[in-house]
């Protein structure tokens, strides 16, 4: 049961008699014909049982934009339902609006409109809808939860879309680039020409040179429908923040722009979610429902604190492919305690294919590094003068700009090691990264190591 305003306004009435006649009798009477009035109320609303909820709503959401729902609610009993239903949405979601005032009469449905604009990635869910029923005199109502199980999987905002444009443009002109023509072995057959001196002289085609009496070789072009393994790290490394957001979220969106891009190259596309275990996979992504697969992959990633296991990568790179193939590990290289294992995999990994290792800097240890940091708070004062267990002002300032000098040291030195180790270092701000990585990925298509 629960009271309205109404019921509580009427109530507070008993204070009046009560004060004027100095006696509670009065007043007493008067609570008790308002609960009465209160308690027929209740009898005379709507019966809930007979009361039923259906769901028209989406089953994905994208993050910081808006999708629409509908709440049918069908009344099959033999009084009118006036009264409010909530729809029970994990707060994340962003479900508007909260309460809904509904009136439906006996043996008829109502709809009723929700607009969800979810702030955070993931499965959001909600535990059913409450419905009030109030009777005729709007004291009060009966409520009861009516299930409704729901599910909106929301996924990552993909803010480096607006980087996909160009990087297509840019490839659609190394298509048409005579330095893709490449001469060799393992690459598609593209148009025969004449021979020009620092030619390979295995590109020969022996039956047209002899049927032109002059050498005459073939040219060949990258093939197209080669692999692309996106490794995204959801261990301890992603969890850590630079800009107000997980390091995860700046691989989601390497790995949502690289799978976009490759796929429209004719590429097939692959995703991995490691931390000690594989978290999430998505095998041979097409142009058509790559950024759908993996955001709906994406979504449910979470950044843990177990170490990764980059150990497995290899093994997993091979139950994908054998042949060579462009596979980034959407991770952050920081020092050499944090990135051993990584570095450890490195080299039976380029053995074979093209590796890309992005690294995500912090902005604002490179500005402390830079000695552009914001004054400090002055010191604790006590009577007699400043403790003296504290660095001055100035001391806390060098010791802040030495960490930050080690810190970036440190990073430096984990990127030389995988760059001797064979792989290409993507290292910048977290929102440059996606972007680097696409051109990273032009580069192998241009060069032929992919």
């Amino acid at each position: 049961m629960a009271v309205s305003g109404r019921f509580v306004a009427l109530l507070a009435v008993a204070i009046v008699p009560t004060v004027l006649l100095g006696t509670g009798w009065a007043g007493a009477a008067w609570a008790g014909v308002v609960m009465l009035a209160a308690l027929l109320d209740v009898l005379l609303a709507a019966d809930l049982t007979a009361v039923r909820v259906e769901r028209r709503m989406p089953r994905l959401a994208r993050r910081d934009t808006t999708a629409d729902g509908t709440l049918v609610l069908a009344n099959d009993g033999r009084r009118t339902l006036r009264g409010m239903l909530r729809d029970m949405w994990e707060p994340s979601a962003g479900q508007a609006p909260r309460r809904i005032p509904v009136h439906v009469p006996a043996g008829e449905r109502r709809t009723a409109r929700q607009r969800f604009a979810p702030f955070r990635r993931g499965r959001r869910s909600s535990a059913g809808v409450a419905v009030r029923a109030f009777g005729p005199l709007g004291l009060a109502a009966r409520q009861r939860v009516v299930a409704a199980p729901a599910e909106l999987v929301v996924t990552p905002p993909f803010r480096s879309r607006r980087h996909l444009p160009s990087r297509l443009a840019r490839l659609r002109e190394l298509d048409g680039e005579t330095t893709l023509q490449l001469r060799g072995h393992g690459t598609e057959f593209d148009s025969l020409r004449d021979y020009v001196r620092g030619d390979d002289v295995r590109s020969i085609d022996w039956r047209a040179t002899a049927r032109r009496q002059d050498l005459v070789v073939r040219t060949w072009r990258p093939e197209r429908d080669r692999r692309v393994i996106v490794v995204v790290d959801a261990g301890r490394a992603g969890a850590g923040r630079v800009d107000d957001e997980p390091r995860l979220d700046t691989f989601i969106e390497s790995a949502l722009l690289l799978g976009a891009l490759a796929a429209a190259a004719g590429d097939r596309v692959d995703l991995a979610v490691l931390d000690d275990a594989v978290r999430g996979r998505v095998h041979g992504a097409t142009r058509s429902d790559v950024v759908q697969r993996f955001g709906e992959t994406l979504a449910l990633a979470e950044p843990g604190i177990a170490a990764t296991d980059w150990s497995a990568v290899p093994g997993l790179v091979d139950s994908i492919t054998t042949s060579r193939a462009l596979v980034v590990l959407a991770s952050s290289l920081d020092s050499v305690g944090a990135s051993g294992d990584l570095l450890a995999v490195l080299p039976r990994l380029t053995r074979r294919h093209a590796v890309v290792v992005t690294s995500v800097t912090d902005p604002t240890v490179e500005r402390m590094a830079s000695g552009a940091v914001e004054p400090t708070a002055p010191g604790r004062e006590r009577r007699g003068g400043r403790v003296p267990s504290l660095p001055s002002r100035g001391d806390r300032d060098v010791y802040r700009r030495a960490a930050a000098e080690r810190t970036l040291l440190d990073a430096d030195g984990v990127a030389d090691v995988a760059r001797r180790a064979g792989a290409e270092v993507v290292r910048a701000a977290p929102e440059q990264v996606p972007p680097l990585v696409a051109d990273a990925y032009i580069r192998a298509k241009a060069s032929g190591r992919l």
